[in-house]
């Protein structure tokens, strides 16, 4: 009975722990480098070292556009999980149509250090990678495109609503961690979620974000419901673009193909060059012949 006493003013810390850790495995699920892995190197790839101000070191590529001078540079955010191993197709297809572009694991990821826990760290290793960007490679913030897939929509809303940049590409992007929460495990979520830490609130932030949108999603997407990148679509302000893929599933770049990157071409072209009409209408983009 004494033991009993003794553990019971414990339980509320070991459940705010075991929340935390339960909503962390739903987030995140890094692949670290390992020597099993095919580890596909773009072409032409420069090997980047981006250091964080709490200094972890994050890896990553920089791949040059085959167009000079190169349109823009792309600043890629990934998903939540793999890493940059399986991505160099993508860094090669945007090079070929003139985009520097620099892809980046997040820490735990890859070969990057450290040790993600939760949404300041994604949003920290966010701030590192613009700033080696703008600081070290010499990008002028009017020339740089943020591109994020799925968890990392979250990145870029976030860094977009605080950093200036010429555009944003939020693909398979997510409303929130509450949206998410609601639509992946919504009892847990009705019972715990109040005790997360991960906000993730991108349609929120996504009113402090003040320049060119495109939004793309599969449809339907199994992961992320395609209703919340509609969502995303709609408390974005103006000029935004929609563009939906039937049948993408959560792999829109992966499934639609060369017409889809000519749309993105198109799209940061066009906010480069500040050639927009108020408001994009709503596009539809096929798979790949």
């Amino acid at each position: 009975m004494t033991y009993l006493f003794a553990v019971f003013p414990l339980l509320p810390y070991f459940l705010l722990l075991g929340v935390q850790q339960f909503e962390r495995a739903l987030t995140f699920h890094p692949l670290p480098f390992t020597a099993s892995q095919f580890w596909q190197e773009p072409a032409g790839a420069e090997n980047i070292s981006i250091v964080t101000p709490d200094n972890v070191f994050l890896r990553g590529w920089l791949v040059k556009s085959s167009v000079k001078p190169a349109i823009a540079t792309v600043l890629y955010f990934h998903g939540n999980s793999g890493n940059i191993g399986n991505l160099g197709w993508l860094a090669e297809d945007l090079a070929d149509r003139g985009f520097d572009t620099l892809l980046f694991d997040y820490r735990g990821y890859g070969m990057s250090e450290g040790k993600i826990r939760d949404e300041h760290d994604l949003f920290t290793d966010a701030d590192a990678a613009y700033d080696y960007a703008v600081g070290k490679l010499g990008v002028s913030p009017d020339r740089l495109v943020l591109y994020g897939q799925s968890l990392g929509t979250a990145a870029v809303v976030d860094l977009a609503s605080r950093r200036e940049c010429a555009a944003i590409v939020l693909e398979s992007g997510l409303v929130s961690a509450e949206a998410m929460g609601k639509a992946r495990t919504p009892l847990f979520y009705r019972l715990f979620g109040w005790l997360g830490k991960n906000r993730l609130d991108s349609r929120q932030k996504l009113s402090a974000v003040h320049c060119p949108v495109l939004i793309t999603h599969g449809e339907p997407d199994s992961i992320v419901p395609t209703s919340q990148g509609l969502a995303l679509f709609a408390a974005a302000s103006s000029p935004k673009k929609l563009i939906l893929v039937p049948g993408a599933d959560h792999n829109v770049c992966g499934f639609a193909g060369k017409k889809y990157f000519d749309q993105l071409g198109d799209f940061m072209r066009g906010a480069i060059d500040h050639a927009f009409q108020p408001v994009l209408q709503t596009a539809q983009a096929s798979p790949a012949p």
